[in-house]
């Protein structure tokens, strides 16, 4: 119950903070995150691959949290895996950046993928794995505070790729 309660008020928080726009180094956050998320133990069974990410133009708290939760899912939802494989990349998309997380795990179906970003809409049981249903919630409305766009595309069984845009660097 503390989680949720803390998830819900991270998710009323994001709708208020101001945003405090500066040059954001992507490549450093995601592998910072990464490995504040993972203990050694744990990345010996992950191959965690980062490609040339290019810098953004954001809030660097807000998107911080974004890479939290996105690599935190990917990590929980490749841990069945004896092998999880996590990428993270980016394109240059016109005027903005589409960075994407994708990792071997348990995906999902598409058909449910409308309920990806509700707040404690799960695709999952609690008993498979943790979570309040809350972080795909905040990212996206992290993003769309940033006048980005997110979305997501998996396979039962084969993994998910979460995609997410941001201003290029000016």
């Amino acid at each position: 119950m503390g989680k949720l309660i803390e998830d819900l008020l991270a998710l009323s928080r994001v709708g208020r903070a101001e945003i405090q726009i500066s040059k954001i180094d992507m490549a450093t956050l995601a592998d910072s995150v990464f490995h504040e998320l993972t203990n050694p133990e744990i990345r010996k069974r992950i191959d965690f691959q980062v490609g040339l990410l290019l810098p953004a133009v954001g809030d660097p708290t807000l998107v911080r949290q974004v890479w939290i939760n996105l690599l935190a899912n990917a990590v929980k939802f490749s841990s069945k895996k004896e092998r999880a494989l996590i990428k993270v990349d980016c394109e240059v998309l016109g005027d903005e950046i589409m960075y994407s997380v994708n990792d071997n795990g348990a995906g999902f179906d598409m058909q449910y993928a409308g309920k990806l970003f509700g707040a404690f809409q799960r695709l999952h049981s609690i008993k498979e794995f943790e979570g309040t249903g809350v972080g795909l919630a905040i990212v996206q409305r992290i993003i769309h505070r940033h006048g980005g766009r997110i979305w997501a595309h998996a396979e039962p069984n084969r993994g998910a790729t979460f995609y997410f845009t941001l201003r290029k660097e000016e």
